[in-house]
C-alpha cells in the first residue's frame, strides 16, 4: 500500500533555484567562456562535498564553492581577481527561481501540504536566496547540513527531514532535479521524484525515484494522485 504523501522537501540548487542562472553574469565577465565557468563549477562544487564527506573533512557551502569557483578558473585560464571573485560568490545569493517555482509552491500549500527545503547550502546562504526570490514564509523549516556536517547522499544529511517534520521519510515527497540526489534519498527511504529538466538518463546506480517529471508541474500532479 502506498504511504499518503504529508510533506514536500525540496532541494534548492538546481530545483528551485536555477544554479546556471549566474552564467549570464560569468558570460559578462568573461566573454565566451560564460557557460563553460558555470558548468565546470557546479561539477566541481559538488565534487567537492563528496569528497569532503567522504573524509570526514567538512567545510561550509560557501567556502567549498569559493573553492570549486578558483579551481575552475585555474582549469580554464582565466585570471580570477578578487573583485571579479566576490561578484560572481554574491551572484549565488541571487540566483533566480525557475520559473514554475512560485506557482507550483503555491499550488502545494494551497493543498495544505507542508513544505520544508533541505539543502547543501549553509543557513545564511539559504535565507539570501529566500529573501531574494520573495518566498519568505513558504517553508515551514529550511534545512541546512550544516548541522550534521555532511554533504547529501549522506544518511545523516536525508535525517534531517523526519527529523524536523516528524514524520516517516516515506510520507514526504523528496524532490530533485539532481538525479544523484533523487537516487540518493529513494536509499534512504523517501518518496522521491526527480525532475529532469536536462534530458539526462537516469543513473546507472541500481535504484530509481518514484516518479520522474520535467517541471515542478509534475510535483504537484503526484501530490493530487497520493492524497
Amino acid at each position: 500500500m502506498q504511504s499518503p504523501i504529508r510533506a514536500v522537501v525540496f532541494d534548492a540548487y538546481g530545483t528551485l533555484f536555477d544554479v546556471h542562472s549566474v552564467g549570464a553574469l560569468a558570460e559578462q565577465l568573461f566573454p565566451g567562456k560564460g557557460e563553460a565557468i558555470t558548468k565546470l563549477w557546479r561539477e566541481r562544487q559538488i565534487d567537492y562535498t563528496r569528497l569532503r564527506t567522504l573524509s570526514n573533512r567538512y567545510a561550509p557551502f560557501d567556502e567549498v564553492t569559493r573553492d570549486a569557483l578558483r579551481w575552475t578558473a585555474d582549469a580554464l585560464g582565466v585570471a580570477l581577481s578578487a573583485d571579479v571573485e566576490q561578484k560572481l560568490m554574491q551572484q549565488y545569493a541571487k540566483l533566480a527561481a525557475h520559473a514554475d517555482a512560485p506557482a507550483a509552491l503555491q499550488a502545494l500549500k494551497d493543498k495544505g501540504m507542508r513544505l520544508a527545503i533541505l539543502t547543501n547550502g549553509t543557513s545564511a546562504m539559504l535565507d539570501a536566496l529566500i529573501d531574494h526570490a520573495g518566498m519568505s514564509g513558504t517553508f515551514e523549516r529550511v534545512l541546512s547540513v550544516e548541522t550534521v556536517r555532511q554533504y547529501k547522499t549522506s544518511a545523516a544529511a536525508y535525517q534531517l527531514g523526519p527529523d524536523a517534520l516528524g514524520l516517516p521519510a516515506k510520507e514526504m515527497l523528496f524532490v530533485s532535479s539532481n538525479a544523484w540526489d533523487a537516487c540518493g534519498a529513494t536509499w534512504f527511504g523517501y518518496t522521491t521524484i526527480w525532475i529532469n529538466r536536462s534530458g539526462l538518463p537516469l543513473e546507472r546506480l541500481g535504484v530509481e525515484p518514484d516518479a520522474t517529471g520535467t517541471s515542478l508541474q509534475d510535483v504537484v500532479r503526484f501530490v493530487e494522485a497520493r492524497t
